[in-house]
């Protein structure tokens, strides 16, 4: 099959759903379940023998941060309803306690395979020369290294702790990985029950001295059992167990604090204080620790997942070794696009040319930092603003900006304090932007800011001139070698003027009365959304072509839903990349046979933001209207949040993202999986033999298609495939 042959394909037969109210809560799939299901298609990555053995093992380290995160936020705050008493229906018909149930299930089946594909990773390593021994393991040349290594390395950092009346149960932090230990007196007078943290300020597996060509490794918790008679001298253990505990790590604030950084520091420290929502236990482990555990954390049970394996899965990134990389995708270097080399490396000058789109990680963040440090350095330019939800903690980005406003510039950074799991990072960096002389803002208390903008001012002859830059992601360097994200650079002015009323309403909360290519929300981006699809409608009725193409993370925002049911039914041709969470249900008669549904899971995490729409004319047209935006289609996203939905004007930016970037996705095969009406999802097939088509090899291999910064229409290639 070709791309075109793909994109013109008819949708797949429809079916009937008759154990569904498709007029009530039916129409919807759950959102916890189907975030649950993103989370299997991480984890059997981590299966697929097309992806190499380290890269393998990051996908199931990926797979248990993201549930441990699942369980610390959204487990935890259903918990809170359902021991409330609270019974209201999600849109799909479920109370909190039902979901917590079935949650429950699905996660248990998770993690039980998690530690099934761990065995055989682990198997596969060792074939490899890669192996992660027990203290039973090991050589007695490697005894006496992790002797010595332990008294100096490890020893100084322990804090070993009694459990008795003279030293009461201590708080065991969130994440927190411990050894409970049951020890007797040698001379047979005394028993005493222990608690050993395991650090984390280390790492959790210690490598040990091999020949070249081979990695031995040793838990950190097998090396703590190794040494008990240094730890706790004139004892022995007669049994252990070890646990890890999750905490509701949900933060609240006060409604009327006067000092936003002093009221989120204080509330990262209830953090960590935060109730259990979640236990992993060593299985097996004695009656009588547990039973203490049990009791002292107030767990309960059902709370309690037994662990026959290693617990903490996360922490086996640490074994995705650079000196293999043998067993890691080769390696790729992101491009720096041809219209800024030919500019000498001159950001302002390439955009000057040409509004230019870039598309990573296949072409460089590093232009989006180059931008804004010539800005820093450019005595022409006058100011600098620029919104900053989450960044890296060394950043070049806030680097640039200090650098700016200790040269005079005028500085504005909209620090988003709420950024989940980034609180204390973004404290940090405001601190250091406000020594610097930078106006710093925190926008709105019940809205985060999500919204990626940077404006630079730039004194040209007689005018001040704006550049812009609209992003679908992060301003993290780290992140942006491994999201797919677009970074749109323009000085169209009206583009600029829209930049600008945002930075205005964020400063100073009046709201914009006019934007002239742009929506936000929580006030006009679901409104314009909506608007569009009843366009689309009005196309079908009237016999032209109608079609949406959308690419995103989530789904479940059920107005919107509701809109592109209605649409399906009216004729529009609907096809949805989204690679998290879908409450839409596709492929249902009646309700949506024109919807199909699609996710990418890949080398690649795909994160950007795109929406276009027929227009009259179909999809790929001219007569197309194309948007990039930094929203998800939720509800805390178009409602409860400051984000930007752009109209890309410039017809060769157009061509970019339509006939490239979004063909491309929807030609998608080697990657992607499809969605049923039951909101399963099952890996696409191919004929043993036959190509299959991967979108991330497809833009690695082909510098030509955007390497110039937004091609011109001419420019714009036919998807072909060349044989893997």
């Amino acid at each position: 099959m070709t791309d075109a042959d793909f994109l013109k394909s008819p949708m797949p037969e429809a079916v009937e759903m008759p154990d569904l109210d498709l007029t009530g809560p039916g129409r919807f799939y759950n959102r916890e379940l189907s975030w649950i299901g993103f989370n299997w298609r991480v984890l059997e990555e981590a299966s697929n023998p097309r992806v190499p053995l380290l890269e393998r093992l990051r996908f199931l380290s990926i797979s248990a941060t993201n549930l441990d995160e699942f369980y610390n936020v959204r487990v935890a705050g259903l918990r809170e309803l359902a021991r409330e008493g609270n019974t209201t229906p999600a849109h799909d018909g479920l109370t909190p306690a039902e979901q917590l149930k079935l949650i429950d299930e699905d996660a248990r089946r998770l993690l039980h395979h998690q530690q099934e594909t761990y065995e055989t990773l682990k198997t596969e390593m060792e074939a490899e020369n890669i192996s992660i021994l027990t203290r039973d393991d090991l050589r007695q040349g490697e005894r006496s290294y992790l002797e010595d290594a332990f008294m100096n390395k490890v020893f100084p950092v322990l804090s070993p702790l009694a459990i008795d009346p003279a030293h009461p149960f201590p708080f065991i932090p969130n994440l927190g990985y411990t050894l409970a230990l049951q020890l007797k007196a040698k001379d047979g007078k005394r028993s005493l029950k222990a608690l050993l943290p395991v650090p984390h300020q280390i790492d959790r597996f210690v490598t040990l001295p091999s020949e070249e060509g081979t990695h031995r490794s040793l838990p950190l918790e097998e090396l703590l059992l190794l040494n008990i008679d240094s730890i706790f001298p004139g004892y022995e253990m007669k049994a252990y167990c070890a646990f890890r505990v999750l905490r509701d790590s949900d933060l609240e604030v006060e409604e009327e604090a006067e000092d936003l950084v002093r009221e989120f520091e204080v509330a990262l420290k209830r953090r960590r204080r935060g109730e259990v929502v979640r236990m992993k236990m060593t299985a097996g482990a004695p009656d009588t620790l547990r039973d203490t555990i049990m009791e002292e954390l107030n767990v309960s049970r059902d709370e309690i997942v037994e662990v026959q394996g290693i617990i903490g899965l996360a922490d086996l990134k640490e074994l995705v070794l650079d000196s293999r990389p043998d067993l890691l995708w080769p390696s790729f270097i992101p491009r720096v696009p041809e219209r800024v080399q030919d500019h000498d490396g001159n950001m302002f000058a390439a955009i000057q040319q040409k509004d230019v789109l870039l598309h990573h990680p296949y072409e460089t963040f590093s232009m989006v930092i180059r931008f804004l440090q010539q800005a820093a350095r450019d005595p022409n330019v006058v100011a600098i603003k620029q919104t900053l939800y989450r960044t890296s903690a060394d950043s070049p980005i806030v680097d640039a900006l200090c650098e700016a406003a200790e040269d005079g510039k005028s500085v504005t950074a909209l620090v988003e304090l709420k950024a989940r799991f980034d609180e204390a990072a973004n404290i940090r960096q405001s601190r250091y932007l406000e020594r610097a002389g930078a106006h710093v803002v925190y926008g709105y208390l019940d809205w985060k800011t999500h919204a990626k903008i940077s404006t630079v001012v730039r004194r040209e002859g007689d005018n001040l001139v704006t550049y812009t830059h609209y992003g679908t992601g992060n301003y993290h360097p780290i992140t942006a070698k491994i999201y797919t994200d677009l970074s749109f650079f323009t000085c169209d002015a009206a583009l600029g003027r829209d930049a600008t009323r945002v930075f205005n309403y964020l400063s100073g909360y009046a709201q914009p009365q006019q934007l002239e290519n742009l929506a936000i929300s929580p006030h006009t981006l679901k409104s314009s959304l909506i608007h569009m699809v009843e366009q689309e409608i009005k196309h079908a009725k009237a016999g032209k072509k109608a079609e949406i193409w959308a690419k995103m993370n989530s789904l479940i925002e059920p107005d919107v839903i509701d809109a592109l049911y209605a649409a399906s039914q009216a004729g529009v041709q609907i096809s949805l990349v989204i690679r998290g969470i879908c409450g839409l249900r596709p492929g249902i008669k009646g309700l949506s046979e024109n919807i199909r549904v699609k996710s990418i899971v890949g080398r690649f995490l795909e994160h950007s933001r795109i929406v276009c729409f027929g227009n009259g004319g179909g999809l790929p047209s001219k007569k197309a209207r194309v948007f990039i935006s930094s929203a998800d289609w939720m509800g805390r996203n178009l409602n409860r949040r400051i984000e930007t939905l752009v109209e890309i004007q410039n017809a060769t930016v157009k061509a970019q993202i339509v006939s490239q970037i979004m063909a491309a996705n929807m030609a998608d095969i080697a990657q992607s999986w499809v969605m049923s009406p039951d909101g399963s999802f099952k890996r696409a097939e191919w004929d043993e033999g036959t190509f299959a088509f991967s979108c991330h090899r497809f833009f690695m291999e082909n510098p030509s298609l955007s390497g110039r910064g937004s091609a011109g229409a001419a420019d714009v290639p036919k998807l072909t495939h060349t044989e893997d």
